[in-house]
């Protein structure tokens, strides 16, 4: 368990982020000053194919198991999940070199649609609830060489990211633009995050 702390809130209120992710956590602080960070032990499967439905059931899925572990009272939990797609195809995280060539070759001179889901879990005053979003954003890429790809894939940078490039990393490079929340192609709406949460009064 990490716990985060920033300035304090004065807020009774326990925020868990149910994810390991640097990027997410770092994203986290524009909204939470003070969390705690638990990462899922669950499989990450799903049957769906839509990307949407993906990133709403994988985040439930995360979101849900850190918060049935927490017995306290007036708790948050937030899990999020993110996918790279490309004509409704989900692109993971590449398995190697040369299936990041692949997915990087694919996203090449072409528009990508980036999705992540959102799932809190909390618990307030005796009651408990939970609510889900998705988020979408459209991602130009630049027609890329094939120097380019593979000069790109050499620095490592893809190997664990879905879709193999970072969009915070080298790759901005060849980004030629972004339509929808930048900050959801990075792991976290946090704009979308903010409103959801100040809607059902959990900040």
């Amino acid at each position: 368990m990490y716990y985060c702390k920033g300035v304090a809130r004065g807020n009774k209120m326990r925020y868990v982020l149910a994810s390991g992710s640097p990027r997410r956590k770092e994203l986290l602080r524009k909204v939470i000053e003070d969390y705690e960070i638990l990462i899922p032990e669950g499989e990450e499967v799903t049957d769906s194919k839509e990307p949407e439905k993906v990133v709403m059931e994988l985040s439930f899925k995360k979101a849900s198991e850190i918060f049935h572990k927490i017995l306290t009272e007036d708790v948050v939990v937030i899990g999020a999940d993110t996918v790279v797609s490309y004509n409704q195809k989900v692109l993971g995280k590449p398995s190697d070199k040369d299936d990041a060539r692949r997915m990087i070759g694919e996203l090449s001179g072409n528009t990508h649609q980036v999705y992540t889901g959102v799932t809190l879990f909390f618990r307030k005053d005796g009651k408990e609830g939970h609510i889900s979003f998705c988020e979408e954003t459209n991602v130009d890429v630049v027609k890329m060489t094939d120097d380019e790809i593979d000069a790109y894939v050499k620095t490592n940078e893809p190997d664990d990211k879905a879709g193999a490039y970072g969009v915070q990393g080298l790759f901005a490079r060849y980004i030629g633009g972004i339509k929808g929340d930048f900050y959801n192609v990075v792991g976290l709406p946090v704009a979308r995050l903010y409103a959801e949460m100040k809607r059902k009064d959990l900040l």
